[in-house]
């Protein structure tokens, strides 16, 4: 697929959404956990939602139990830690799997367009992030130890490349 928009996925409260529902967006899909030690980033992840969601971006977070079983909640307990415990308000979805024979085709989209260190397509923890510009097309990865805050720059520049 040239694109994201061409995947869906499936909404926390068990809807189904295209991806396409975000074209023209800048778009920052994280894969999440409740109880790691990375857990802490939800706050910056909705201070850059905050930010910039007025110039185009959107967070999505895909909760994720493949890294120590750190995400072992229903998708109601998800949507409320993170709602009651860090203030999120962007699109949280069902769980999914990142690596492995499950693998979520958007995320093996991700990984084959946006690969890691030394072209590493495996996710190797909670919180790896995708950026993906205005025309859907991922254009970089950053490590779960990247925090949030620290990818202003290159959001600002997809952002103000279609303002």
């Amino acid at each position: 697929m040239a694109n994201i928009y061409e995947y869906s996925v499936e909404g926390i409260d068990g809807s189904s959404q295209s991806m396409g529902e975000y074209e023209g967006k800048v778009i920052l899909i994280v894969n999440t956990a409740s109880k790691c030690g990375f857990t802490t980033q939800y706050d910056g992840l909705e201070a850059l939602y905050q930010t910039y969601k007025e110039r185009g971006l959107v967070v999505l977070g895909f909760p994720c139990n493949q890294f120590g079983g750190q995400e072992p909640g229903t998708a109601e307990e998800i949507s409320e830690f993170c709602r009651v415990r860090f203030g999120v308000s962007f699109p949280l979805h069902t769980k999914v799997d990142v690596n492995g024979d499950d693998t979520h085709p958007l995320f093996e989209y991700l990984k084959n367009t946006a690969p890691g260190l030394l072209g590493s397509k495996r996710i190797k923890w909670n919180f790896t992030k995708f950026l993906v510009d205005r025309t859907g097309v991922p254009v970089e990865r950053f490590s779960p130890n990247t925090e949030p805050e620290k990818m202003s720059q290159e959001i600002e520049t997809l952002l103000g490349s279609s303002d």
